[in-house]
């Protein structure tokens, strides 16, 4: 709201535009309940089935893959993986395509700062899949500097790509869903570095960034909810990936499992339940919501 009287006097001299909230009989956000007749296996298949097609940002990297080969599981039909380099991962992506040779799976090389590219790896993704239904933000960088010392481009580039990369993906979507009529499903990465400071390393640029994001994450939810478009967020823990390697990293590793009740990293794989949940049938009433998969390491 304004925090000064010009302001204020402008803003009466025109109307405020006014959130569009959907309506029990919107065909877009209504219930959609497993069809009569089906067994126990097949509602509990319904359940958790995706539908449509789903763009992955970050989608070379290893948290994205995993999550790509969850989303084939439960169904999807298209799949597009956008990544400023997709070539980096070929050998796992090629392997995805054999494991699921009736989906078809394309790439596309994006700088999700970049609002041309992102514009134009939508045009050919809903080019060659027909549709978007589906988004999933894990396009981000971490950095390990002390505030005192962090150079200004530092700060800039990490907001950039974790905060204004997530928004400017998530507005083309939502453009591109508006004009389809169909509704969708979007899913940010936070992280627990939203919840609490990180520990021993400093990371107040992506603490701050990933923080951004939940309040990203439930103003989107609020605005959409008209165009039936659900945006959520999960907050992964301490993943054991190759970003996580390494014998410098040993300390903080040995430090991140001492303060986890699990006493342990988590598994990529241990992130695709809730995000199936989310933007399969199972989610179709969570919206704004985030959820926290660390093994407990927030209880402490």
């Amino acid at each position: 709201m304004p925090d000064n009287a010009e302001s204020r006097d402008a803003l009466t001299a025109r109307q405020l535009p006014e959130m569009q909230l959907s309506t029990a009989e919107s065909p877009l956000t209504a219930p959609r309940l497993p069809p009569d007749g089906l067994n126990a296996a097949q509602r509990a298949q319904h359940r958790f089935s995706v539908k449509g097609n789903a763009i992955i940002t970050g989608g070379a990297g290893t948290l994205a893959l995993e999550a790509a080969t969850a989303l084939l599981e439960h169904g999807v039909s298209g799949l597009a993986l956008w990544d400023l380099n997709p070539d980096q991962s070929l050998p796992a992506i090629t392997a995805i395509h054999k494991k699921f040779p009736h989906v078809k799976i394309i790439t596309e090389a994006v700088d999700v700062r970049d609002e041309a590219k992102i514009a134009s790896a939508l045009a050919d993704t809903v080019k060659l899949l027909g549709s978007v239904d589906i988004l999933c933000c894990f396009a981000g960088v971490v950095g390990c500097t002390h505030a005192i010392d962090m150079a200004a481009d530092e700060w800039r580039r990490t907001t950039d790509i974790n905060l204004t990369g997530s928004f400017l993906c998530a507005q083309a979507f939502a453009r591109q869903v508006k004009t389809q009529g169909t509704g969708g499903s979007v899913v940010f990465t936070a992280s627990i570095s939203a919840h609490h400071t990180n520990y021993p390393q400093p990371q107040a640029a992506y603490n701050a960034s990933k923080t951004a994001i939940l309040s990203l994450t439930k103003s989107l939810a609020a605005e959409w909810s008209g165009l039936g478009i659900r945006v959520n967020s999960l907050s992964p823990g301490y993943m054991d990936t190759i970003l996580n390697e390494g014998d410098g990293l040993k300390r903080a590793r040995d430090t991140w499992n001492s303060r986890n009740p699990f006493g342990r990293m988590g598994h990529p794989w241990e992130l695709t339940g809730p995000l199936v949940m989310l933007v399969s049938e199972a989610g179709r009433y969570v919206n704004g919501t985030d959820i926290i998969v660390d093994g407990g390491a927030m209880v402490f």
